[in-house]
């Protein structure tokens, strides 16, 4: 089991806000494919653009929501992990904690999440293609796509190219990552801006900032702490670590 440092216990222990922010790495150890590696079989002949942009749910929307119906019913087919666990878990034990997450996949919410920043969407959810309007969720029949009210078609409420992050919870996330005084940064590359500048916000502002990654990332080098491992196994030892609080 990966070792937790004491000063990492300690922090957890005395932690005013905790901010946890949660990339791909962490729905992959439930057997989420990321979205390129999704792109098998009969999707392998798409562009990432026909399935995920307005102009590709333009040009075929049936395609697109065919895409996403398959999709949301492979992360319906598996399980939160020991990372989703223990996140929800921190939860519980600590008197302040923003979860900010990357992943569309509802998974944390399943673990027992209250409220995730996702910053990306939610593909369990729908909203209108026309008028933005919020679409509920899916139907039982998946075969057609809904209308809205409107008349336009009902989209997944998920992030595609060429769109802009969600600005309400992009400026709450921004704004927790500020007031933080402890930071984990669990299973994302640091890749993809602007929700890769969150933990680098949050050190500038002073917060202790861990890194949790198998691989080290362009966060690395500014991070206080760097635990390399699989999430799920750091995060179980992590709330192990807790029961010395």
């Amino acid at each position: 089991m990966t070792r937790i440092p004491d000063d990492l216990v300690s922090r957890l222990c005395n932690a005013c806000h905790l901010v946890i922010f949660t990339g791909a790495g962490v729905s992959a150890e439930s057997g989420i494919p990321t979205f390129r590696d999704a792109q098998t079989g009969l999707w392998a002949k798409y562009r990432p653009e026909e399935l995920a942009s307005p102009e590709g749910f333009r040009a075929d929307p049936q395609t697109v929501w065919d895409w996403y119906a398959w999709r949301r019913e492979r992360c319906l087919a598996v399980q939160p992990n020991p990372a989703h666990l223990a996140i929800a878990e921190l939860e519980r034990r600590l008197p302040k904690v923003t979860l900010i997450t990357q992943n569309v996949d509802g998974l944390h919410q399943r673990a027992g999440s209250g409220a995730p920043l996702e910053l990306h969407g939610n593909i369990h959810r729908l909203k209108c293609f026309k008028c933005r309007r919020d679409g509920g969720d899916w139907p039982e029949d998946v075969r057609s796509i809904p209308r809205c009210e409107c008349g336009g078609l009902l989209r997944p409420a998920v992030v595609w190219f060429g769109e802009s992050l969600p600005e309400s919870a992009l400026e709450v996330a921004a704004e927790a990552s500020q007031d933080a005084d402890l930071f984990l940064s669990i299973g994302t590359s640091s890749l993809v801006y602007p929700a890769a500048e969150l933990p680098f916000l949050a050190k500038r502002h002073g917060a202790h900032l861990v890194e949790i990654n198998p691989q080290p990332t362009p966060l690395s080098a500014r991070a206080d702490l760097c635990l390399q491992g699989a999430a799920g196994e750091v995060m179980a030892a992590l709330i192990a670590s807790l029961a010395a609080c």
